[in-house]
């Protein structure tokens, strides 16, 4: 096969570290906007981003070129750069170590896609880590509670 042809969608998730409460409203839709344009910068489509307080969900088309550590390093870096830039109360602002990043099948992007627009009404209800515990639970991988929340 002379081509490689690779179309893989991919739900990601992270928090801030200690899940501070630091995606306020006033920075939540330039925040959004930034971690879309820094996956653009590295050839991954973002297809929608949101979040709410402690964490973020992106849903990208990855790139053939570009692995999710590698993808996380460079969002999570320049992101959490950019964030400190913003104001003064976000100097100490950093990203979780971890992240979770499940498959998406295409028929389901649209289901993904507002799941993720909306978080804010999702979490009147649910904590990040309930909603993190049951993605988890649905994909099936086994954690370690002690080692998730770092």
């Amino acid at each position: 096969m002379a081509q490689s042809l690779v179309k893989n969608f991919v739900h990601i998730i992270f928090s801030t570290k200690n899940r501070q409460p630091f995606i306020k409203k006033n920075y939540e839709d330039e925040l959004f906007k930034y971690l879309g344009g820094v996956c653009k910068a590295h050839d991954c489509t973002p297809l929608k981003v949101g979040g709410y307080l402690d964490h973020v969900h992106i849903l990208c088309l990855l790139s053939k070129h570009m692995t999710i550590v590698n993808l996380l390093e460079e969002v999570k870096t320049d992101s959490s750069k950019w964030m400190k830039k913003r104001d003064q109360e976000l100097s100490n602002f950093y990203w979780q170590d971890g992240y979770g990043a499940f498959s998406v099948n295409p028929s389901q992007i649209d289901t993904v896609s507002i799941y993720i627009q909306n978080q804010r009404e999702h979490h009147v209800s649910r904590t990040f880590q309930e909603e993190y515990r049951a993605f988890l639970k649905k994909y099936k991988v086994d954690y370690d509670e002690r080692y998730v929340w770092g």
